[in-house]
């Protein structure tokens, strides 16, 4: 299920419990992500805004993130203003995928101020906005124009800028009557369901839709069917706030895992979360945690599969010419027989430029052979480049011997790095391989070559910085549950 309208509601309609927290801690651990430390209640928690255009989402957290040695602008503009701020509210605005926090403050003389921190989960157009208090814009993470499609009118999310918020042409189902919502399906029969529907009413997206049919077992052509669909949309929509919802985990089309709400009575269901007050966010959390988990190990493994397979190709094809070398040198004791035939036979052979010569070969008793020539020297000077060949084909055999031994025990050793990459089974195992390849000279090239290509898609971008948990990031409580509550412990 794509994190949509309502899931956007249900999480935020949790949040509201932490209305009046304190902010303590903003970091910003990569460009599509804020992290905002908050205290209340004798405890830290920490809220996490990620901006990625496929995974974007608003929730708690308690996975742990690290942090640039020195916090980029966006992240140092919301210290100035936020720190020491009280959450005031949580709002969003029907099914929209736009979140509004409130905060309230005192500036330096004493005065109540007001600020409000807008996130936008809108795929490739995420963002996150500081207003004031005329909703103009302090700052955002993106300075970007967007063309507002519903209307023909462009919105600048640029500093000092009027904010306005985004709006939509599709239809609110909260006020779409059955009947409505009939004829909508009975006028686009022939269009798939779970499109129609996705791009008719705000906040439903085509995976939320396709759960729901799954689901409930319906047959797309009938009206029961339709009538029983539309009350389940109310229900799962009218619950977004008492929060009589939870997450299952289902299989996708594509048999990836996702997750999709259903009603908190439901006795039917499976691999149901524990219910908390809680448990949306600290499902949304941990989901999103495993799956960008397995993805980052895929890209980091991939990135550096491709660049051992390289080497390994490299090394293959140094193995294929080396071994043409040495098949040239299986001719070298024939030049030598050559030269030696013509040097012993000159006495009988005319001093004259030939293509060939034909002599005794006292190597097979005797028997003419012909020995080609070339025509452009005298017989002597044919000689001598006969041994010249011998010779040179004589020291290649020596070197060449030698590195072909030293490919064989490249190639073995890149194998065996190949082998452990293909049983790695956490980031941090992959880590290790990348350090051992960097530090070898077999991989330096590549390495190198990466180093110094600017946009290059393949560029491994797995550093230690990445892997590393930040350990003076203090507001994330370790997370136990114990007889169906989930325990926040903070940890100095």
């Amino acid at each position: 299920m794509a994190f949509d309208g309502i899931v956007t509601k249900a999480i935020c309609s949790e949040l509201e419990e932490l209305v009046g927290a304190r902010i303590d801690k903003i970091f910003e651990p990569d460009k599509n992500t804020i992290l905002i430390g908050f205290y209340i209640n004798n405890a830290n928690y920490c809220l996490n805004i990620c901006l990625d255009s496929s995974n974007y989402r608003i929730n708690l957290t308690t996975h742990q993130k690290a942090n640039p040695k020195v916090a980029p602008n966006f992240c140092m503009v919301l210290r100035k203003y936020l720190i020491g701020m009280r959450i005031k509210n949580f709002v969003t605005n029907d099914l929209e995928r736009v979140v509004t926090i409130e905060l309230e403050g005192f500036n330096d003389i004493d005065d109540i101020i007001n600020y409000k921190l807008i996130v936008e989960l809108m795929g490739k157009h995420c963002n996150i906005l500081l207003l004031d208090e005329t909703n103009t814009i302090i700052d955002c993470l993106r300075h970007i124009t967007i063309k507002d499609e519903s209307n023909n009118k462009t919105r600048n999310l640029l500093p000092h800028s009027k904010y306005n918020y985004p709006t939509t042409s599709k239809l609110n189902f909260m006020d779409t009557s059955f009947d409505e919502f009939e004829k909508i399906i009975n006028d686009n029969l022939a269009t798939d369901l779970p499109k129609l529907l996705s791009n008719t009413f705000n906040g439903f997206s085509k995976s939320f839709i396709q759960n729901s049919i799954k689901y409930l077992n319906l047959n797309q052509n009938n009206m029961f069917s339709t009538k029983k669909l539309y009350d389940y949309f109310k229900l799962i929509i009218n619950n977004t706030d008492s929060l009589n919802l939870k997450f299952i985990t289902v299989d996708n089309e594509k048999s990836k895992k996702d997750y999709f709400l259903v009603p908190l009575d439901d006795k039917s269901t499976q691999n149901t979360n524990t219910s908390t007050s809680l448990n949306l966010n600290f499902f949304i959390d941990d989901f999103y945690y495993q799956k960008e988990s397995s993805e980052n190990f895929k890209i980091y493994r991939d990135s550096i599969l491709k660049l051992i397979l390289e080497t390994l190709k490299k090394y293959n094809t140094r193995l294929l010419h080396i071994n043409e070398k040495l098949k040239e040198c299986d001719n070298m004791d024939k030049y030598k027989k050559y030269g030696e035939l013509i040097t012993s036979n000159l006495y009988k052979i005319e001093n004259k430029n030939s293509d060939y010569v034909e002599v005794e070969d006292y190597y097979n008793n005797f028997e003419k052979i012909r020995i080609p020539l070339n025509k452009k020297y005298l017989p002597s000077m044919n000689a001598k480049m006969y041994f010249k060949k011998y010779s040179k084909l004589k020291n290649t055999l020596e070197i060449v011997s030698i590195q072909k031994d030293e490919t064989i025990k490249e190639l073995s050793y890149i194998e065996s790095i190949i082998y452990e990459l293909e049983n790695c089974s956490t980031i941090e195992e992959i880590s290790e391989i990348y350090d051992e390849i960097s530090e070898n000279i077999i991989f330096k090239e590549k390495l190198t070559n990466i180093d110094n290509t600017k946009n290059n898609k393949n560029k491994i971008y797995l550093k230690k910085k990445l892997l590393s948990k930040n350990k003076e990031v203090t507001f994330n409580p370790n997370k136990y549950v114990i007889d169906g509550y989930t325990v926040l412990v903070r940890t100095k």
